[in-house]
């Protein structure tokens, strides 16, 4: 990511190999600017965003909807999973993995809960559960791929959910975090879970268990929200480089 300021003039330039996201605060500079990309670069205006990465924009007049439609789409088709029926959450509320039968394709395993785990980007809702099913891509049984099967048919129900994000908002930061004690029946972990906001936008969240076992709910709390302040100082850091530069 390139920022470049002046005279109150923002242009951030997003760059993965050969695919570019451009936006600003001057549409009549970000103009000259592509015009000049073009004259030192072999490279194409595709326009307006519509799609980068797998994941779908739609522009609205509130803002910007995000959704990964297609990129779910096609985990389903992999998983031959295409015509299942669906269901209304990703996780059962009461989980049996007392299952010793392996399931044979660790291939397909890892390949689903891969994907999964990008699809994440703006389905914050799956974190958690996939999460869980992360944790056994070494030797998973058939329980663990149930598991699996849970998360997709909740998927093949929400195929049209995503992230919104709102134009007139304030830049307010803050976050919220929570913790499941001791919630792994063979380590007893904790997981974390947080969100944080800018505004009324969701820029992040995350759902991992914490390294070390917490002797008390209240400590997986204080480990979560030390997750949390982690990840706000960091966000912070990063909004004074973009918005404040001279402060950073």
């Amino acid at each position: 990511m390139f920022v470049y300021q002046s005279n109150g003039r923002v242009v951030i330039l997003l760059l993965y190999v050969d695919d570019i996201v451009l936006t600003d605060n001057d549409s009549r500079f970000v103009e000259e600017f592509i015009v000049t990309l073009g004259t030192r670069f072999a490279m194409k205006d595709l326009g307006p965003l519509h799609y980068f990465l797998g994941i779908e924009v739609t522009s609205t007049p509130q803002g910007l909807f995000l959704s990964q439609d297609k990129y779910a789409a096609d985990i389903l088709r992999r998983a031959h999973m295409v015509d299942i029926k669906p269901t209304a959450t990703p996780m059962a509320l009461r989980l049996d993995l007392a299952s010793t039968d392996p399931f044979p394709d660790i291939t397909l395993y890892g390949c689903l809960v891969g994907a999964l785990q990008y699809l994440t980007m703006t389905r914050s809702d799956l974190s958690y559960a996939v999460n869980s099913v992360c944790q056994h891509m070494h030797a998973p049984n058939m329980a663990h791929f149930g598991m699996v099967k849970r998360i997709l048919r909740y998927v093949h129900g929400t195929l049209d959910q995503g992230l919104y994000i709102v134009r007139n908002s304030s830049l307010d930061l803050y976050a919220f975090s929570d913790s499941d004690w001791a919630d792994c029946p063979l380590t007893r972990c904790s997981t974390t879970g947080f969100c944080t906001f800018l505004g009324s936008n969701c820029i992040s969240w995350s759902a991992k268990k914490q390294p070390t076992i917490a002797r008390s709910s209240t400590e997986a709390e204080y480990r979560a929200m030390a997750s949390t302040t982690a990840e706000l100082t960091w966000l912070t850091f990063l909004y004074g480089i973009l918005v404040f530069p001279s402060l950073a």
